[in-house]
């Protein structure tokens, strides 16, 4: 009795080491994509400490997948010609934080009440009916992250 139940330990102990040895041969698996909404709507200011965000979160997490929506006074800074406090122009962060693929979308109702021709956004901006509404659909239907700079 006392020989059968050394052998199952042994055979156990074989079996978790061989267990472990496979786990050890499993190679790394790549960071998993987060998925995050920048909500922007108080303007300039605010843009300026979302793009600074943004490029931090991309140096951290080059993977994730980052959608800024944007309405009320948040549009400002997709404008063409908008400028930052410092006078620095917002076009060039926008391209380069695009070529990255970060996605620009701007609510059609704020430019509605603002009465701002579509053709006057960058041409990294995209439409969305409205921005309130596409920030909801993004979480509860696409599982993204709020954050809100």
């Amino acid at each position: 009795m006392r020989r059968e139940f050394t052998k199952r330990i042994a055979a156990g102990m074989l079996a978790l080491a061989g267990g472990l040895g496979a786990l050890a041969a499993v190679p790394a698996q790549a960071a998993e994509q987060v998925k995050v909404v920048y909500h922007l709507l108080e303007g300039n200011n605010q843009a300026v400490r979302a793009l600074g965000n943004i490029r931090n979160h991309l140096r951290a997490a080059p993977e994730d997948r980052i959608v800024v929506v944007a309405h009320g006074e948040g549009i400002r800074f997709l404008i063409q010609g908008a400028r930052d406090r410092d006078g620095k122009p917002f076009d060039e962060a926008v391209a380069a934080l695009a070529r990255q693929g970060v996605e620009f979308r701007v609510c059609r109702n704020t430019l509605t009440a603002h009465d701002i021709p579509v053709d006057q956004l960058l041409p990294q901006a995209s439409l969305v009916p409205s921005g309130v509404a596409e920030i909801a659909r993004l979480q509860a239907k696409e599982g993204f992250v709020y954050l809100r700079p």
